[in-house]
């Protein structure tokens, strides 16, 4: 895929993965338009990055996502929809529920899965217009193996997986322009991962990979640790499980 001339937006562009994504689409002479729910990190990124555009917004709230659509075509319309935004809560021990794990569950499902269904949805013909365009799904290592400690999230990686293949199936069928790609990051380091120890990849190399991804029409992008995971849990799905979950998460469970 050609990204030079390009206009990309970027969900949850401000920090962490999105902003190192907005550099990257720069240097290869696209153009960025960013969104997210925090004002003082956007206005951050438009003085470290003056040449994107950023639109305040927050993609899980349906009025919210329909005015943002409204604005970026407005601005003439994108090429590129990076579905970057996610979240991840702590409900860590499932096996004593309360109502915080509920709602814990239906937050990480609408953001980080219905959300991005809302937003493929409205931008979809506008993608379909151009001759060459992209949606970009970011899902996780934790959508082939989850993680007890993470369940819900990994639960909404899943959903959003099967939702990404076929939505690819259903858009080749249409004989559609809009390639859907799959990134599938490891642990990165990120605010959402800092108060993990595990071993991190930076947002700079994740998103290199995903760069050359998308120049090389790879469209289910795995990267890092997520390639390991991939091909043990097809062959040795119990040694995957134990990596993923190793035995401080089993007793972080116990100890909770």
């Amino acid at each position: 895929m050609q990204l030079k001339g390009k206009t990309v937006l970027i969900t949850g562009g401000a920090s962490g993965i999105g902003l190192e994504a907005a550099k990257q689409f720069i240097a290869k002479d696209a153009k960025v338009i960013i969104t997210g729910r925090n004002q003082e990190k956007i206005d951050a990124t438009l003085k470290s990055l003056p040449g994107i555009t950023a639109i305040k917004s927050d993609v899980s709230d349906a009025g919210e996502a329909r005015l943002l659509f409204e604005q970026v075509r407005l601005l003439g319309g994108i090429d590129i929809l990076y579905n970057n935004a996610g979240v991840l809560t702590t409900p860590i021990n499932l096996g004593m529920a309360d109502d915080r794990h509920f709602d814990d569950a239906a937050y990480e499902i609408n953001v980080n899965y219905l959300s991005v269904v809302r937003l493929n949805d409205l931008f979809m013909d506008m993608l379909k217009s151009r001759k060459e365009s992209a949606i970009i799904n970011t899902t996780s290592l934790l959508s082939y193996v989850p993680a007890i400690l993470e369940a819900t999230y990994s639960a909404s990686k899943v959903a959003l997986q099967f939702y990404t293949r076929t939505l690819r199936k259903h858009l080749e069928i249409l004989n559609s322009n809009v390639k859907v790609f799959e990134l599938l990051p490891p642990l990165v380091a990120t605010e959402m991962t800092a108060a993990r120890d595990d071993k991190k990849m930076t947002p700079e190399k994740m998103v290199n990979e995903l760069i050359a991804g998308l120049e090389n029409d790879r469209l289910t992008i795995r990267v890092g640790d997520s390639k390991t995971v991939y091909l043990l849990n097809r062959f040795f799905p119990k040694l995957a499980f134990s990596l993923v979950n190793p035995k401080r998460s089993y007793e972080l469970l116990i100890h909770n």
